[in-house]
């Protein structure tokens, strides 16, 4: 018997299960439209505003870098966010204790957390395409904006798994907010990159923030709009090699770190927990 298979397919299962009742829970529905929502009124203030030399408003300019900077946000944080709360909760060991229980819960994981990500773009970016003018979505901008978040999430699940492991109870997400908006403040998500100092530009380039925003908007601004990227060029190939080996690390590092993590769940650790965030409740 292949153990390994059988998790894999428990999994895809769990993880299905576990998206279908996010998309009929009230809560859950109001949580992921609530970011899209504020985004696109925050967009909807910026429609009449132009950048000099670039043909589109800021809006325009804004909207796939918003894109990409979701996808960040949920392969970072909600990762890092359900790997803390089952751990409290004793969902982790019960995993562990299962023949490549972990595979499973990880595919999971990804499964729910991936869908979830992409129901987010489609609530930007649908909207979008009505309010804002001068969006490309042919089929090749669709096939291409596809191809970067499949990638973006590749790139940035790893590192919320591994943040996840050294997270030590939920309310701990919340820190890592601090650097995602630090990234956003300097990877030309509002504005383009190519306005900032020079050394701040390389800082930027360092995370895969940056290249989700350039790689979403090769996808579906038109070709005039390079003229304000570095270079006057999309860059598809470095998108693709940067996000790659991000992607190539987290994959690498987070089964080690995730093996580390599962080694030293225990009934005691979780009762431990348990009994810590009942002291914080009362």
């Amino acid at each position: 018997m292949n153990h390994t298979a059988n998790a894999v397919r428990a999994g895809l299962a769990r993880g299905w299960i576990e998206l279908k009742q996010t998309a009929t829970n009230g809560q859950d529905i109001f949580g992921n439209l609530l970011t899209p929502v504020i985004l696109l009124i925050v967009m909807l203030s910026m429609r009449g505003d132009t950048l000099a030399g670039f043909p589109l408003s800021q809006a325009v300019f804004a909207l796939p870098g918003v894109i990409g900077m979701n996808i960040m946000i949920s392969g970072l944080m909600d990762i890092a966010g359900r790997l803390a709360v089952e751990r409290e909760d004793g969902t982790l060991l019960r995993a562990k204790a299962l023949p490549s229980g972990m595979v499973g819960y990880m595919v999971g994981k990804v499964v729910t957390v991936s869908g979830s990500a992409l129901v987010v773009a489609a609530a930007i970016i649908v909207p979008g395409a009505f309010l804002f003018d001068g969006l490309r979505l042919d089929a090749g901008a669709w096939l291409g904006l596809l191809g970067i978040l499949v990638l973006g999430l590749l790139a940035t699940m790893p590192l919320g798994a591994i943040a996840g492991s050294f997270l030590t109870n939920p309310r701990a997400v919340g820190a890592l907010m601090l650097p995602i908006a630090g990234l956003a403040a300097i990877s030309g998500i509002f504005a383009p990159i190519t306005l900032f100092p020079e050394w701040l530009q390389w800082i930027g380039q360092v995370f895969p923030m940056y290249w989700l925003g350039l790689g979403v908007r090769s996808a579906l601004l038109p070709d005039a709009a390079v003229a304000i990227e570095i270079g006057e060029s999309w860059r598809q190939l470095e998108t693709v090699a940067v996000l790659g080996v991000w992607a190539v690390i987290g994959l690498v590092v987070a089964p080690v770190v995730l093996r580390r993590m599962a080694r030293r769940e225990s009934g005691a650790a979780v009762a431990q927990r348990r009994h810590k965030a009942m002291q914080r409740i009362t």
